[in-house]
């Protein structure tokens, strides 16, 4: 089982479908979004409940992303060193 991070600056409802799908092939995949608040769409917000009920793990810098544990970047950068993939949006 490979361990993914995703982080999400741009594009953001199109890095959250994707992360929902890479789960399908049963890796653990974890979700991070940098410096911004993450916009309040319909599609957004699916995304984020599917998330939480196959418990992927969402993380941002931003506290304004209440639905999400805050985490400093100098913690996510810390953390990004035991993923095998990083994926930037």
């Amino acid at each position: 089982m490979k361990k993914l991070a995703v982080l999400i600056c741009d594009r953001q409802s199109e890095a959250l479908r994707m992360s929902v799908g890479l789960t399908l092939v049963d890796d653990i995949v974890d979700v991070f979004v940098l410096d911004v608040e993450l916009e309040q769409t319909e599609e957004n917000k699916l995304n984020l409940e599917l998330m939480k009920e196959v418990d992927m793990n969402t993380y941002s810098n931003n506290a304004a992303n209440k639905s999400m544990t805050y985490l400093p970047i100098e913690e996510i950068a810390n953390k990004l060193v035991a993923y095998d993939h990083v994926l930037a949006y």
